[in-house]
């Protein structure tokens, strides 16, 4: 009976504690953060000129039109297992600099730990349960800065601290590189990023007990020892043309393509040297009021129970509002996977962007 139970508890357990794979590292950083963005489906390279660029391309700080900006995104997956959080703030420093502090984390929690279900009279105690949490964690400490010299050009980079954590039984912290520009000329805007720039390493360390490592043993699981786990670098271009229609009226047609080289992969072209992730966003504006948002992604190849392959995607929609030119609430009707593996999440995040605080006069009698 004992053994059933700590089988059972630890089977999830066993794969997310088992060697690491460095091909599909720090995924959680490949999700995307803001309505907007998610709307767009990714396509965002070039374009991205808020707080959020720290995330999409750094060098996108330099073009915001508000002094301090602020962003917020809650989102929950897969009935709600899963969180995912983001926020940052956004402060440009002069005419031509700024520096942004992004936050993101992902993670399941109240993961039930059943280690010590069965006391040492073999009794089954529930009183004996406890929870844990096996989440994703990352600070990126952004900077821009567009050159007077070269009209439309900006260069960008993050520093970024990682930490991964399940429970009380592994953990690693890691660090890498972001280094991304964007040139705007006349309605043009084309953008690149080398996310990893310098490769990221996450150092994991375990504390596994006996009877963790008896669980380990008994199913034939390989025992996880400290390991060093790395991130290859992915290269990240796009480019977009922004249209006025005169009236208020606007549009932005946007593309972007990842490029990763560890491998092939299950995108749209793969090979054993490069695979190819394209995404393509559009944006309909009416000044800067409302949006409406509409991108494609995620091309896949799946097998259907004929074994037949076809090729699947993702269609995502969004719908942005600004107040005042201060508050903005953007909303995404979009997905992690494609449309034949899980349904549809409603996204929303909120950014507040200012120029200054208002100072309080002093009262005087």
């Amino acid at each position: 009976m004992k053994k059933r139970i700590i089988l059972v508890a630890f089977a999830m357990l066993s794969v997310l504690l088992g060697k690491a794979q460095t091909k599909y590292s720090n995924e959680f950083l490949s999700l995307g953060i803001g309505a907007r963005g998610l709307a767009m489906s990714n396509s965002m390279v070039a374009i991205s000129d808020d707080v959020t660029a720290a995330y999409w391309n750094p060098a996108g700080l330099s073009r915001m039109d508000k002094r301090y900006q602020l962003s917020l995104m809650h989102a929950e997956y897969f009935a709600g297992i899963a969180k995912y959080d983001y926020a940052g703030v956004g402060v440009k420093i002069d005419d031509r600099s700024a520096v942004a502090l992004s936050y993101i984390r992902f993670g399941v929690d109240n993961i039930m730990n059943t280690t010590e279900l069965i006391d040492a009279q073999g009794n089954v105690d529930y009183d004996r349960i406890t929870y844990f949490s096996a989440a994703d964690n990352a600070v990126l400490l952004s900077y821009a800065y567009n050159f007077a010299k070269v009209d439309g050009l900006s260069l960008g980079a993050n520093a970024k601290i990682i930490h991964r954590n399940i429970g009380k039984f592994a953990n690693a912290w890691g660090f890498g590189l972001d280094f991304g520009l964007q040139y705007n000329k006349k309605g043009w805007q084309a953008g690149a990023l080398l996310r990893d720039g310098t490769s990221t390493f996450n150092a994991w360390s375990y504390q596994l007990t006996s009877d963790v490592i008896d669980v380990f043993q008994q199913t034939g699981n390989e025992i996880p020892e400290n390991d060093l786990e790395l991130t290859m670098p992915t290269l990240l271009l796009g480019g977009a043309k922004y249209v006025d229609f005169g009236k208020g009226f606007n549009a932005t047609f946007a593309l972007s393509l990842d490029c990763t080289f560890d491998g092939k992969r299950n995108t749209l072209v793969r090979s054993d040297v490069i695979s190819l992730d394209p995404h393509f966003g559009m944006e309909f504006g009416y000044k800067k009021i409302v949006a409406l948002r509409a991108g494609i992604g995620d091309f896949q190849r799946a097998l259907d129970f004929d074994g037949r392959h076809r090729t699947t995607l993702q269609i995502n929609l969004g719908l942005g509002v600004c107040i005042k030119n201060v508050v903005s609430i953007d909303y995404a009707f979009t997905d992690l996977g494609n449309l034949s593996i899980a349904q549809y999440s409603h996204i929303f995040s909120l950014k507040v962007a200012i120029d200054r605080f208002k100072k309080q006069n002093a009262i005087t009698q």
